[in-house]
């Protein structure tokens, strides 16, 4: 099923300033709230066809910066390039019709519609004719293992499929970049275990991942890059063995009391081993 029509509006520049092979740049981007640096001087790019995680403790500011990405709030200073246009400040609706999309992390989906239409509703982003968005719609439930559940109310759902159910909305879309806000939270370890194919089955079909994430198995499983935010900043990038080795991340989610003193004995650990 083709979608057919120009990628970008006549009124957003294309810009040099982005490498080809970033999917997603974003040059010092910065948001204040009452004073408060929710979001500071961040730059980070995304490879195409890759997947990125971005981790951090809570209140880090990692939503607020994908609020920032999706246009859903305008950035104080900065500049966010998406394949090589400057998207800054460019309405949510606009920004999902040219392929960029989010899910939220808490999951709200269309309570009084069953699976197969609130994935329509996505669908009919390009396609306007009813039975096509369905026709869509199905493909894609399908892809995300809830074709049994088609036509079953979504306020029926476990929050597992409820899950799954916020993946196939936002892929209904027809995403090249896809931002996924927790999509594992308040899963249990089986349920992750399930979810992490279809997360990893988004990149081999073509659409890139940017993923907050704080179950770190699931990011040593899936990211091949990760940036850690903390406090508004980006304190380190890295692998996901590099990032959880890399002791500015330890005290970010430990405090600095604990890393401290699990430094000290890791290092005693490593005395006695070579004594």
């Amino acid at each position: 099923m083709n979608v057919s029509g120009t990628p970008f509006s006549d009124n957003i520049e294309v810009s040099s300033k982005s490498p080809s092979t970033n999917i997603l740049t974003l040059h010092s981007v910065a948001k204040s709230f009452a004073g408060l640096k929710a979001v500071n001087a961040v730059s980070l790019e995304v490879h195409k066809n890759s997947l990125t995680a971005l981790i951090g403790p809570n209140g880090a500011g990692k939503t607020t910066l994908f609020a920032l990405i999706s246009g859903f709030i305008k950035p104080d200073t900065g500049t966010i390039y998406y394949t090589g246009v400057d998207i800054t400040g460019v309405a949510p609706f606009v920004n999902a019709r040219n392929g960029l999309t989010r899910t939220f992390q808490i999951v709200q989906p269309f309570a009084g519609q069953t699976v197969l239409e609130n994935v329509a509703v996505g669908a009919h982003l390009h396609y306007t004719k009813r039975s096509l968005a369905l026709e869509y719609a199905s493909h894609v439930i399908e892809k995300m293992g809830l074709l049994p559940h088609a036509h079953k109310l979504s306020s029926d759902l476990t929050i597992a499929f409820r899950k799954r159910l916020e993946l196939a909305k936002a892929l209904a879309t027809q995403p090249k970049l896809i931002l996924l806000d927790e999509v594992l939270a308040g899963l249990n370890p089986r349920e992750i275990q399930e979810m992490i194919p279809l997360v990893k089955s988004l990149v081999t079909g073509g659409v890139t991942v940017l993923m907050i994430e704080h179950v770190m198995q699931a990011v040593m499983n899936l990211a091949e890059k990760v940036y850690v935010l903390d406090h508004g900043a980006l304190i380190a990038e890295g692998t996901p063995r590099e990032v959880t080795q890399n002791e500015m991340v330890i005290e970010a989610y430990l405090g600095k009391g604990t890393a401290e003193r699990l430094n000290r004995k890791s290092t005693k650990l490593d005395m006695k081993a070579h004594s």
